[in-house]
């Protein structure tokens, strides 16, 4: 995709600025005294990023040319851009940006965390893109029954008997279950741990992917709980999804979830 005059005009600006605002030093390499230019010399960013020195050249001059999204990967990560900058290279360069995955298996910010906590007395967990649960709050482990053998979601709903166990309408939602994992997959099409699940439980081909739902789960203690369901995807950590229930206004599961408190208080 070859990006517009006026987008070309910034690209050129932009990639000068960063290149010029980083010293050798500053990406491991050594520093040859002082120079007649600020910063690194095109050369450098073009070896950094092991691209050619004519294209990286032609692309800073805001030529007309042609890119990939590997290669901006590279260019970014040699001039050292945030996520933020990346994406700015991204549209400059005429590429639609790609999601910001943020670092797999980072921990979950206090900030979320606190979401959770706030989103109590009723439940909320986060999921990692393979459906593991890196964190919930007090109320989605003792309403879905989560304990230290449920790591991967996707994994507990067919096999965890307590997890398995409260959906009250197990055979209606495990479809949706399926294919909206599946969907999840496709954004991950060179990620094998996807397959190996997949390979595990099911053959079903279908997809689609949910954001909202409704969830019927069967209590032991409270009985029957209707929740209100949302999935919402971070904009800064594409890897982690989380979901939130609300009780379902047609039902008395806001007060039967807010007596379980009572009884769970931790």
């Amino acid at each position: 995709m070859k990006a517009s005059q006026s987008r070309r005009d910034q690209l050129k600006e932009f990639l000068r600025a960063k290149r010029e605002a980083l010293r050798p030093v500053d990406v491991g390499m050594p520093d040859a005294g002082r120079r007649r230019t600020p910063g690194l010399r095109r050369e450098e960013v073009a070896v950094l990023a092991g691209v050619g020195v004519s294209w990286y050249t032609w692309l800073e001059q805001g030529r007309d040319i042609k890119v990939s999204g590997a290669v901006l990967d590279a260019v970014a990560r040699a001039l050292r851009l945030d996520e933020a900058e990346r994406t700015h290279l991204y549209v400059l360069a005429g590429l639609n940006p790609p999601d910001p995955a943020g670092q797999p298996g980072a921990p979950v910010s206090g900030q979320l965390r606190g979401v959770l906590t706030a989103w109590m007395p009723n439940p909320a967990h986060v999921l990692d893109r393979h459906y593991n649960l890196v964190a919930m709050n007090a109320a989605a482990r003792w309403v879905f029954g989560f304990d230290d053998d449920v790591r991967n979601c996707m994994v507990a709903f067919f096999t965890h008997p307590i997890y398995r166990g409260r959906f009250t309408a197990w055979q209606e939602f495990a479809p949706d279950m399926v294919a909206d994992f599946r969907a999840g997959a496709a954004h991950y099409p060179d990620d094998p741990v996807f397959g190996r699940i997949a390979e595990e439980l099911w053959a079903r081909p279908d997809v689609r992917s949910r954001s909202q739902g409704i969830k019927a789960i069967t209590h032991p203690e409270a009985g029957d709980l209707v929740f209100e369901y949302s999935l919402l995807r971070l904009p800064d950590r594409a890897d982690l999804n989380v979901v939130l229930h609300t009780p379902h206004p047609d039902t008395n599961t806001k007060e039967k979830v807010e007596s379980l408190v009572v009884v769970h208080p931790g």
